[in-house]
């Protein structure tokens, strides 16, 4: 990726309806959003030009701020459509999105009820999450001092900003440690996800993931769990305890960034990628190619 700063690029950026230059898409510092957390987004790939699922995305962003408790002023379909322009504009085929949403700068306060509602929508290209050299060879993850909160004390069905703060804590720590990543537990000690993708392990033929419940459960996640009933392969959403982590044979995470990457080892624990990893990992790579180029093909 390049080395230039994210507020020094070139480009176009649809903002609260306009399209407008990338340098110009600010905010005050004085931004609810900024301060309280109050904020929501979404992390999108498109391929050859379609953005994976963007409605299915478009329709997260639209919940996730209804549970921090306020409106995004647009139509899934009103996103999807910026998505699109935003993406023309750039002339990008094959592209990472970022939509966003936040509260404006009105009231500075815990409470800010009559804040505005900001949208953005930005797009730029990014290759891999992982480099695919070593993506191949799978990736070494960490385990991660900071524990996935109970569903309780926080909103985890929400792809809100503040709860990535103590992921970005867990995933700086594991690449001092040479680590590509950090697996977090949740808060009664169970196996939850990476910092910010989904986990799976295989043993005996069967495909085994945490149960969605005190995390997001990706659209990736769900993309991948489909596929592999799809191969006819047994998927198994259940609690899994960090001691059996030895018992497993494959390992892999998911999510928009990541895709379908391969984990060679978690902490201790060793893993080979395997057959059934590479297989889900093509299986992925096809459903998110532009249907209409398939058939062309």
């Amino acid at each position: 990726m390049s080395a230039t700063p994210f507020d020094q690029r070139d480009g176009w950026i649809w903002y609260d309806g306009q399209i407008v230059p990338w340098k110009d898409a600010q905010l005050h510092v004085l931004s609810h959003g900024l301060h309280y957390g109050s904020s929501v987004f979404e992390g999108e790939r498109a391929y050859g030009g379609e953005i994976f699922k963007s409605t299915e995305h478009s329709e997260r962003l639209k919940k996730s701020a209804e549970i921090l408790d306020f409106e995004i002023p647009y139509s899934v379909a009103e996103i999807d459509a910026a998505k699109r322009l935003v993406l023309e504009k750039n002339g990008l085929k094959d592209a990472y999105l970022r939509p966003v949403a936040w509260r404006g700068s009105e009231m500075m306060g815990v409470a800010a009820q009559a804040n505005k509602i900001h949208l953005a929508i930005a797009s730029w290209e990014w290759p891999s999450y992982f480099d695919p050299a070593q993506k191949m060879k799978g990736i070494r993850v960490d385990m991660a001092e900071y524990r996935r909160p109970d569903p309780a004390t926080a909103p985890s069905a929400a792809k809100a900003a503040g709860l990535y703060m103590i992921c970005t804590i867990s995933k700086h720590k594991a690449e001092r440690k040479g680590y590509a990543d950090a697996l977090m537990l949740d808060w009664q000690g169970r196996v939850a996800e990476c910092t910010g993708a989904n986990v799976f392990f295989i043993r005996d033929g069967i495909v085994h993931t945490p149960v969605a419940d005190c995390f997001l459960d990706g659209i990736t996640r769900r993309t991948v769990i489909d596929l592999a009933k799809r191969r006819g392969f047994e998927v198994a959403e259940r609690r899994i305890m960090p001691e059996e982590l030895a018992s497993f044979n494959e390992c892999f995470i998911t999510g928009t960034a990541a895709e379908v990457t391969p984990v060679a080892e978690i902490g201790p624990h060793t893993f080979q990628p395997g057959n059934m990893t590479k297989v889900l990992m093509e299986d992925y790579m096809a459903e998110v190619q532009p249907k209409n180029a398939q058939a062309a093909a």
